[in-house]
């Protein structure tokens, strides 16, 4: 048997007493790192398809950079505010829409709640004498 010191003794005992310490701040770090899953994006429903008239009272478009997000519009009818979810800024830009506050529109859309909010997926938006297709007849996106 191989006798230590009290020195090479201290020297075994706090390396092995350090080692649980680093595995526990290890496995910690490792579960901070994983990633919560974003939620699922909504899925457009035909059985809750209405039509809207109304007029845009905001046009929300993502920041620079950010085409890959979603243009939405606020449109009032009568009383009745919705928000309505249209297509990825770059898609947007690429049909040449143009909406503003006061625009009158009537749209299709799928009526959806993802958590706490609810707003309409726009499957087709007629301005004056242009109609937008955004989703096709089954509400799957045409971007893509």
């Amino acid at each position: 048997m191989i006798e230590l010191n009290s020195a090479a003794r201290s020297f075994v005992l706090a390396r092995f007493s350090v080692l649980p310490v680093f595995l526990t701040l290890l496995l910690v770090a490792s579960l901070v790192a994983q990633k919560t899953p974003k939620p699922s994006p909504p899925k457009y429903d035909l059985q809750t398809e209405v039509k809207i008239k109304g007029t845009i009272e905001d046009v929300k478009l993502p920041p620079k950079g950010s085409e890959k997000e979603i243009v939405h519009l606020l449109v009032k009818n009568g009383t009745e505010s919705a928000d309505v979810y249209l297509c990825p800024k770059s898609f947007f830009d690429d049909m040449g829409m143009d909406f503003s506050k006061g625009d009158e529109i009537t749209l299709t859309g799928s009526k959806v709640k993802q958590g706490e909010a609810e707003f309409v997926l726009a499957r087709e938006v007629v301005k004056e004498n242009n109609t937008f297709v955004l989703r096709d007849a089954k509400g799957a996106p045409v971007w893509n």
